[in-house]
Protein backbone atom coordinates (compact mmCIF):
# COMPACT_ATOMS: atom_id res chain seq x y z
CA UNK A 1 0.00 0.00 0.00
CA UNK A 2 1.49 3.36 -1.01
CA UNK A 3 1.48 6.29 1.36
CA UNK A 4 1.46 9.96 0.45
CA UNK A 5 2.82 12.12 3.25
CA UNK A 6 1.74 15.65 4.15
CA UNK A 7 5.00 16.93 2.66
CA UNK A 8 3.54 16.14 -0.72
CA UNK A 9 0.23 17.81 0.04
CA UNK A 10 -0.02 19.49 -3.36
CA UNK A 11 0.50 16.19 -5.18
CA UNK A 12 -1.94 14.40 -2.88
CA UNK A 13 -4.88 16.60 -3.90
CA UNK A 14 -5.68 14.14 -6.66
CA UNK A 15 -4.43 10.92 -5.02
CA UNK A 16 -5.76 8.87 -2.14
CA UNK A 17 -3.20 9.10 0.70
CA UNK A 18 -3.81 5.44 1.56
CA UNK A 19 -4.04 3.46 -1.68
CA UNK A 20 -2.62 6.00 -4.13
CA UNK A 21 -5.58 5.87 -6.51
CA UNK A 22 -6.16 9.13 -8.38
CA UNK A 23 -9.35 11.00 -9.21
CA UNK A 24 -10.08 12.75 -12.48
CA UNK A 25 -8.87 16.13 -11.21
CA UNK A 26 -11.75 17.77 -13.02
CA UNK A 27 -13.59 21.02 -12.39
CA UNK A 28 -15.37 19.67 -9.31
CA UNK A 29 -12.17 18.31 -7.77
CA UNK A 30 -12.83 14.65 -8.44
CA UNK A 31 -14.28 12.02 -6.15
CA UNK A 32 -11.75 12.15 -3.30
CA UNK A 33 -12.62 13.89 -0.04
CA UNK A 34 -10.23 15.70 2.29
CA UNK A 35 -9.28 14.86 5.85
CA UNK A 36 -11.69 16.97 7.91
CA UNK A 37 -8.98 17.69 10.47
CA UNK A 38 -6.03 19.10 8.53
CA UNK A 39 -7.38 19.28 4.96
CA UNK A 40 -3.92 18.24 3.72
CA UNK A 41 -4.60 14.74 2.41
CA UNK A 42 -7.49 13.05 0.59
CA UNK A 43 -9.09 9.64 0.59
CA UNK A 44 -11.28 7.41 -1.56
CA UNK A 45 -13.49 6.39 1.35
CA UNK A 46 -13.62 5.89 5.11
CA UNK A 47 -11.88 2.51 4.80
CA UNK A 48 -8.79 4.14 3.26
CA UNK A 49 -8.94 6.94 5.83
CA UNK A 50 -9.04 4.48 8.74
CA UNK A 51 -6.18 2.45 7.27
CA UNK A 52 -4.01 5.54 6.85
CA UNK A 53 -4.81 7.10 10.24
CA UNK A 54 -1.87 5.53 12.19
CA UNK A 55 0.58 7.03 9.67
CA UNK A 56 -1.26 10.34 9.41
CA UNK A 57 -2.28 10.90 13.03
CA UNK A 58 0.83 12.78 14.19
CA UNK A 59 0.97 15.11 11.17
CA UNK A 60 -2.78 15.75 11.36
CA UNK A 61 -2.68 16.74 15.02
CA UNK A 62 0.36 18.93 14.43
CA UNK A 63 -1.41 20.73 11.59
CA UNK A 64 -4.56 21.14 13.70
CA UNK A 65 -2.50 22.75 16.47
CA UNK A 66 -0.86 25.09 13.94
CA UNK A 67 -4.23 26.15 12.51
CA UNK A 68 -5.66 26.73 15.99
CA UNK A 69 -2.66 28.82 17.06
CA UNK A 70 -3.05 30.91 13.92
CA UNK A 71 -6.57 31.81 15.05
CA UNK A 72 -5.65 32.11 18.72
CA UNK A 73 -2.78 34.55 18.18
CA UNK A 74 -4.55 36.71 15.62
CA UNK A 75 -5.25 40.28 16.71
CA UNK A 76 -9.04 40.41 17.30
CA UNK A 77 -11.15 43.24 15.88
CA UNK A 78 -11.61 46.29 18.16
CA UNK A 79 -14.76 46.90 20.19
CA UNK A 80 -17.72 48.38 18.38
CA UNK A 81 -18.41 52.10 18.70
CA UNK A 82 -20.73 53.68 21.21
CA UNK A 83 -23.98 54.46 19.29
CA UNK A 84 -24.11 57.96 20.81
CA UNK A 85 -20.60 59.47 20.69
CA UNK A 86 -19.27 57.09 17.97
CA UNK A 87 -16.07 56.49 19.89
CA UNK A 88 -14.79 52.95 20.42
CA UNK A 89 -16.37 51.39 23.50
CA UNK A 90 -13.96 50.95 26.44
CA UNK A 91 -12.48 47.48 27.00
CA UNK A 92 -13.32 47.69 30.71
CA UNK A 93 -16.79 46.26 31.30
CA UNK A 94 -17.60 48.71 34.09
CA UNK A 95 -17.11 51.67 31.75
CA UNK A 96 -20.02 50.59 29.56
CA UNK A 97 -23.74 50.37 30.28
CA UNK A 98 -26.31 48.08 28.71
CA UNK A 99 -29.79 49.45 28.03
CA UNK A 100 -32.41 46.73 28.53
CA UNK A 101 -35.08 48.86 26.84
CA UNK A 102 -33.45 48.77 23.39
CA UNK A 103 -30.56 46.32 23.82
CA UNK A 104 -27.89 48.93 23.09
CA UNK A 105 -24.49 49.04 24.76
CA UNK A 106 -23.13 52.54 25.26
CA UNK A 107 -20.30 54.16 27.16
CA UNK A 108 -20.89 55.45 30.68
CA UNK A 109 -19.69 58.87 29.50
CA UNK A 110 -22.75 59.32 27.30
CA UNK A 111 -25.11 57.88 29.91
CA UNK A 112 -23.66 60.15 32.60
CA UNK A 113 -23.86 63.25 30.39
CA UNK A 114 -27.49 62.44 29.58
CA UNK A 115 -28.29 61.92 33.26
CA UNK A 116 -26.76 65.27 34.22
CA UNK A 117 -28.66 67.02 31.43
CA UNK A 118 -31.95 65.46 32.56
CA UNK A 119 -31.39 66.22 36.26
CA UNK A 120 -33.56 69.35 36.17
CA UNK A 121 -36.58 67.53 34.76
CA UNK A 122 -36.21 64.47 37.00
CA UNK A 123 -37.37 62.35 34.06
CA UNK A 124 -34.57 60.05 33.02
CA UNK A 125 -34.80 58.43 29.59
CA UNK A 126 -32.62 56.10 27.57
CA UNK A 127 -30.15 58.24 25.68
CA UNK A 128 -30.70 56.11 22.57
CA UNK A 129 -34.38 55.11 22.30
CA UNK A 130 -35.75 57.72 24.75
CA UNK A 131 -37.70 55.12 26.73
CA UNK A 132 -38.29 56.25 30.30
CA UNK A 133 -35.93 54.58 32.75
CA UNK A 134 -37.23 51.81 34.98
CA UNK A 135 -37.59 52.72 38.64
CA UNK A 136 -37.73 49.28 40.23
CA UNK A 137 -35.73 46.05 40.15
CA UNK A 138 -38.86 44.18 39.10
CA UNK A 139 -39.39 46.37 36.04
CA UNK A 140 -35.69 46.16 35.10
CA UNK A 141 -35.74 42.34 35.30
CA UNK A 142 -38.91 42.16 33.20
CA UNK A 143 -37.27 44.26 30.49
CA UNK A 144 -34.19 42.08 30.66
CA UNK A 145 -36.24 38.90 30.32
CA UNK A 146 -37.90 40.31 27.20
CA UNK A 147 -34.47 40.90 25.70
CA UNK A 148 -33.49 37.33 26.62
CA UNK A 149 -36.56 36.06 24.75
CA UNK A 150 -35.31 38.07 21.76
CA UNK A 151 -32.03 36.08 21.86
CA UNK A 152 -29.99 39.01 23.18
CA UNK A 153 -26.63 37.58 24.33
CA UNK A 154 -25.79 40.53 26.58
CA UNK A 155 -29.18 40.33 28.30
CA UNK A 156 -28.58 36.61 28.93
CA UNK A 157 -25.19 37.38 30.42
CA UNK A 158 -26.55 40.14 32.67
CA UNK A 159 -29.53 38.10 33.87
CA UNK A 160 -27.26 35.12 34.53
CA UNK A 161 -24.97 37.35 36.59
CA UNK A 162 -27.90 38.60 38.66
CA UNK A 163 -28.99 35.02 39.34
CA UNK A 164 -25.45 34.13 40.35
CA UNK A 165 -25.21 37.04 42.81
CA UNK A 166 -28.80 36.88 44.00
CA UNK A 167 -29.35 40.59 43.30
CA UNK A 168 -32.05 42.70 41.63
CA UNK A 169 -34.71 40.91 43.66
CA UNK A 170 -33.79 37.47 42.30
CA UNK A 171 -33.13 34.41 44.43
CA UNK A 172 -29.60 33.10 44.03
CA UNK A 173 -29.65 30.25 41.50
CA UNK A 174 -26.32 28.98 40.17
CA UNK A 175 -27.99 26.44 37.87
CA UNK A 176 -29.91 29.24 36.15
CA UNK A 177 -26.75 31.35 36.08
CA UNK A 178 -24.81 28.59 34.33
CA UNK A 179 -27.61 27.97 31.84
CA UNK A 180 -27.80 31.63 30.84
CA UNK A 181 -24.02 32.04 30.64
CA UNK A 182 -23.74 29.04 28.32
CA UNK A 183 -26.54 30.39 26.10
CA UNK A 184 -24.86 33.80 25.96
CA UNK A 185 -21.47 32.24 25.20
CA UNK A 186 -22.93 30.19 22.34
CA UNK A 187 -24.12 33.46 20.82
CA UNK A 188 -20.55 34.80 21.00
CA UNK A 189 -20.57 36.96 24.14
CA UNK A 190 -16.95 37.03 25.30
CA UNK A 191 -17.83 38.22 28.81
CA UNK A 192 -19.90 35.05 29.24
CA UNK A 193 -16.94 32.96 28.06
CA UNK A 194 -14.67 34.76 30.54
CA UNK A 195 -17.04 34.16 33.45
CA UNK A 196 -17.40 30.49 32.51
CA UNK A 197 -13.63 30.20 32.35
CA UNK A 198 -13.27 31.66 35.84
CA UNK A 199 -16.08 29.45 37.19
CA UNK A 200 -14.47 26.28 35.83
CA UNK A 201 -11.01 27.40 36.99
CA UNK A 202 -12.07 28.13 40.57
CA UNK A 203 -14.84 25.57 40.88
CA UNK A 204 -17.20 28.40 41.77
CA UNK A 205 -20.12 26.57 40.14
CA UNK A 206 -19.41 23.29 41.87
CA UNK A 207 -17.26 21.86 39.08
CA UNK A 208 -13.55 22.43 38.60
CA UNK A 209 -12.33 21.64 35.09
CA UNK A 210 -9.06 23.11 33.82
CA UNK A 211 -9.71 21.97 30.25
CA UNK A 212 -13.08 23.74 30.10
CA UNK A 213 -11.58 26.80 31.79
CA UNK A 214 -8.89 27.07 29.10
CA UNK A 215 -11.42 26.41 26.32
CA UNK A 216 -13.68 29.27 27.38
CA UNK A 217 -10.73 31.58 28.04
CA UNK A 218 -9.43 30.96 24.51
CA UNK A 219 -12.83 31.65 22.94
CA UNK A 220 -13.15 34.83 25.00
CA UNK A 221 -9.67 35.98 23.98
CA UNK A 222 -10.28 35.31 20.28
CA UNK A 223 -13.49 37.36 20.55
CA UNK A 224 -11.56 40.31 21.97
CA UNK A 225 -11.70 39.92 25.76
CA UNK A 226 -8.44 41.39 27.06
CA UNK A 227 -8.79 39.98 30.59
CA UNK A 228 -9.16 36.45 29.23
CA UNK A 229 -6.15 37.06 27.00
CA UNK A 230 -4.16 38.30 29.97
CA UNK A 231 -5.14 35.22 31.99
CA UNK A 232 -3.99 32.94 29.17
CA UNK A 233 -0.66 34.74 29.18
CA UNK A 234 -0.29 34.08 32.91
CA UNK A 235 -1.19 30.41 32.45
CA UNK A 236 1.39 30.01 29.67
CA UNK A 237 4.05 31.83 31.70
CA UNK A 238 3.43 29.62 34.72
CA UNK A 239 3.68 26.56 32.45
CA UNK A 240 7.08 27.74 31.21
CA UNK A 241 5.85 28.72 27.72
CA UNK A 242 7.41 32.17 27.79
CA UNK A 243 7.08 33.00 24.08
CA UNK A 244 3.39 32.09 24.04
CA UNK A 245 2.81 34.11 27.20
CA UNK A 246 4.25 37.30 25.71
CA UNK A 247 2.34 36.78 22.48
CA UNK A 248 -0.87 36.87 24.50
CA UNK A 249 0.22 39.90 26.50
CA UNK A 250 1.28 41.87 23.44
CA UNK A 251 -2.06 41.21 21.74
CA UNK A 252 -4.08 42.42 24.75
CA UNK A 253 -1.70 45.35 25.29
CA UNK A 254 -2.33 46.37 21.68
CA UNK A 255 -6.01 46.75 22.65
CA UNK A 256 -5.16 49.04 25.58
CA UNK A 257 -5.04 46.57 28.48
CA UNK A 258 -2.88 48.13 31.17
CA UNK A 259 -1.84 44.96 33.02
CA UNK A 260 -0.61 43.33 29.82
CA UNK A 261 1.30 46.47 28.84
CA UNK A 262 3.10 46.35 32.19
CA UNK A 263 3.92 42.68 31.60
CA UNK A 264 5.35 43.51 28.16
CA UNK A 265 7.46 46.31 29.68
CA UNK A 266 8.90 43.87 32.20
CA UNK A 267 9.47 41.37 29.40
CA UNK A 268 11.43 43.97 27.44
CA UNK A 269 13.60 44.73 30.47
CA UNK A 270 14.24 41.01 30.98
CA UNK A 271 15.06 40.38 27.32
CA UNK A 272 11.98 38.30 26.51
CA UNK A 273 10.51 40.98 24.22
CA UNK A 274 12.50 42.47 21.35
CA UNK A 275 12.93 46.22 20.95
CA UNK A 276 10.91 46.16 17.74
CA UNK A 277 8.00 44.25 19.30
CA UNK A 278 8.05 46.52 22.34
CA UNK A 279 7.98 49.67 20.20
CA UNK A 280 5.07 48.36 18.12
CA UNK A 281 3.15 47.28 21.21
CA UNK A 282 3.53 50.53 23.13
CA UNK A 283 2.50 52.48 20.03
CA UNK A 284 -0.62 50.35 19.52
CA UNK A 285 -1.40 50.58 23.23
CA UNK A 286 -1.34 54.38 23.14
CA UNK A 287 -3.44 54.52 19.98
CA UNK A 288 -6.08 52.26 21.53
CA UNK A 289 -6.29 54.42 24.65
CA UNK A 290 -6.71 57.55 22.50
CA UNK A 291 -9.58 55.94 20.57
CA UNK A 292 -11.44 55.18 23.81
CA UNK A 293 -10.82 58.48 25.60
CA UNK A 294 -13.24 61.40 26.03
CA UNK A 295 -13.96 64.11 28.59
CA UNK A 296 -17.41 62.66 29.32
CA UNK A 297 -15.88 59.26 30.02
CA UNK A 298 -13.30 60.80 32.35
CA UNK A 299 -16.07 62.59 34.27
CA UNK A 300 -18.11 59.39 34.51
CA UNK A 301 -15.06 57.49 35.81
CA UNK A 302 -14.41 60.20 38.43
CA UNK A 303 -18.03 60.00 39.63
CA UNK A 304 -17.86 56.20 39.80
CA UNK A 305 -14.60 56.29 41.75
CA UNK A 306 -15.99 58.82 44.23
CA UNK A 307 -19.07 56.66 44.77
CA UNK A 308 -16.89 53.61 45.42
CA UNK A 309 -14.75 55.52 47.90
CA UNK A 310 -17.87 56.83 49.63
CA UNK A 311 -19.21 53.28 49.97
CA UNK A 312 -15.89 52.12 51.42
CA UNK A 313 -15.86 54.92 54.00
CA UNK A 314 -19.43 54.13 54.96
CA UNK A 315 -18.51 50.47 55.57
CA UNK A 316 -15.50 51.53 57.66
CA UNK A 317 -17.75 53.65 59.87
CA UNK A 318 -20.13 50.76 60.59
Amino acid sequence: MSTITTKNADDSKHHCAACGDSDDGGFYGGSLYACTGCNLVRYCNTTCQAAHWPAHKKACKKRLAELFDKKLFKQPPPNEDCPICYLQLPIDEVQNMYQSCCGKMMCCGCVCANTVAAADTEIFKCVFCRTEASYSDEESIERLKKRVEANDAVAMYNLGTYYGLGTMGLRQDHAKELELLHKSAKLGNHFAHLNLSICYQTGGIGESDTRKATYHAQLAAMAGNVKARGNLGCDEYNAGNINRAYKHWMISANDGYDLSMKAVQEGYKSGFVTKDDYSKTICAYGNSLDKMKSDDRDRAAAIRDSMVMGAVRQEDNL
